[in-house]
């Protein structure tokens, strides 16, 4: 089956012909169609898959027949977790469209500077790819109206639950017109997506290309038990042994990335970390660097785990396992994609163990386990048992006051003032008997209310 065979125009073939790409993928044979035919869709396939080109590829044939969009308004709809994956599908926008001279793409997020955004949404965007929080920022400015939107994609939209975005998602969907086509694209499906679905989503196309939570089985998986202590040496050591020359690592914390990047500097690795508190330049200029190859390890946290996009990526570390055991297949979905063959290693030390169990409890897989000579860790991590029984579900956490997270700040308003833990613990001792007014404290014995003592 060819692309022109799932009922796309020559033009929008002609491009697609061009990267490389000559038969559709299985999420893109069942997701094309179902567009072109404006049916809602709710689409679960694992990273790697083609899920981008799976509704961009439609969504451009579709807008290729109508009007340009109209000053400040949009007509297709684009919302994405990160920064990385939103510039991933903006480019891969640009590249399906390049036959198409009338469709104007724009794309939009936090951590740079708005005006030029607000510029550029003047003209009009047929497709806009965006960010939650910087997007409200726009349609709260007036830069930017969807009175004449067709199409709204949730582009892994799991991730943006995580990531605490559910109400400005809430938000956003209050300001679009009721009558529109929706499409949920995601690498897993949690019970927090299927309620949202169930007032967004109307007579859905759905299907599951992939087992739930599986990991691509291009992808060769195994473990190293190490004391913590001796990771970055191990890391460094697996690097050069191997004659690794292109290796996405994956750490728990901001701290730990910019700690590690130091370790493997320090033992002459060239490396670079890219993760939150990173600026928007800094972020992009190292992952170009990464794919260039002037580069050698990019040290990242689960914020890039869905939005880094590198061709035959060979080898994915994680020098920490995640606490949440879905990040472990999106980690590792960043090698062995559209069908090529790829490594991911993990450096486990015995108090990692509990995190162990639940990924190979989600993915029904017990990870291989190899030692590497002079790092036989002292604290033996223990053997693992296959525990097929459902976890606990666990209370949802509270978003702050804006749904903002501290790994990803996209473009989200501070907390009002006064609503911090510093001046909560300030109003906590005023009300409890300080100075201030308002004090509960009794009056002392034989004292009259006003706080004088009594004539006897």
């Amino acid at each position: 089956m060819s692309f022109e065979d799932l009922g796309l125009s020559q033009p929008i073939a002609k491009a697609v012909a061009e990267q490389g790409y000559t038969t559709p993928t299985p999420v893109q044979e069942k997701a094309i169609p179902a567009v072109l035919d404006g049916r809602d869709l709710m689409a679960a396939a694992q990273t790697g898959t083609g899920k981008t080109a799976g509704f961009t590829l439609p969504i451009l044939q579709q807008l290729s027949k109508g009007s340009s969009a109209q000053a400040n308004q949009v007509r297709a709809l684009i919302l994405t977790p990160t920064r990385e994956l939103a510039a991933q599908v903006a480019e891969s926008v640009k590249t399906y469209s390049k036959h198409l001279p009338y469709i104007r793409s724009v794309v939009v997020f936090g951590g740079v500077k708005i005006n030029p955004q607000m510029i550029q949404l003047r003209r009009g965007a047929d497709i806009l790819v965006a960010t939650p929080g910087r997007l409200l920022d726009l349609y709260q400015q007036n830069a930017v109206k969807f009175k004449h939107l067709e199409v709204l994609v949730l582009d892994e939209a799991d991730r943006m639950l995580d990531m605490g975005f559910i109400h400005d998602i809430k938000k956003i969907l209050a300001a679009l017109p009721a009558k529109r086509q929706n499409l949920l694209f995601s690498a897993t499906f949690s019970d927090e997506i299927r309620t949202l679905a169930k007032g967004l989503i109307h007579n859905p196309v759905e299907f599951s290309v992939t087992p739930r939570n599986a990991t691509a089985n291009t992808v060769e998986q195994w473990l190293y038990p190490v004391d913590k202590k001796r990771k970055p040496a191990l890391l460094s050591y697996l690097i050069g042994s191997n004659n690794w020359q292109q290796v996405l690592v994956f750490t728990r914390t901001k701290h730990g990335a910019n700690r590690l990047t130091r370790q493997l500097e320090d033992n002459g690795i060239k490396a670079a970390a890219i993760h939150g508190n990173k600026s928007q330049g800094a972020r992009t200029r190292a992952l170009s660097e990464f794919k260039q190859g002037s580069i050698r390890v990019l040290v990242a946290t689960d914020i890039a785990a869905r939005g880094l996009d590198i061709d035959q990526l060979p080898q994915v570390v994680n020098f920490d396992l995640p606490n949440v055991p879905e990040d472990y297949v999106h980690r590792i979905g960043r090698t062995g994609r559209a069908g090529s063959s790829g490594q991911a290693v993990s450096l486990v030390s015995a108090d990692e163990f509990k995190q162990l169990s639940d990924i190979e409890r989600l993915t029904k897989k017990l990870l291989r386990r190899e030692y590497a000579d002079g790092f036989e860790p002292v604290h033996e991590l223990p053997e693992s048992n296959l525990n097929t029984r459902p976890p606990r579900p666990k209370k949802p956490k509270k978003p702050n006051a804006h749904g903002d997270n501290p790994e990803h700040r996209d473009g989200q308003r501070p907390a009002r003032k006064g609503a911090g833990p510093k001046n909560a613990d300030r109003n906590k001792k005023r009300g409890a008997g300080g100075n201030s007014a308002g004090r509960s404290r009794p009056p002392r014995d034989g004292a009259k209310p006003g706080g004088r003592p009594a004539k006897a």
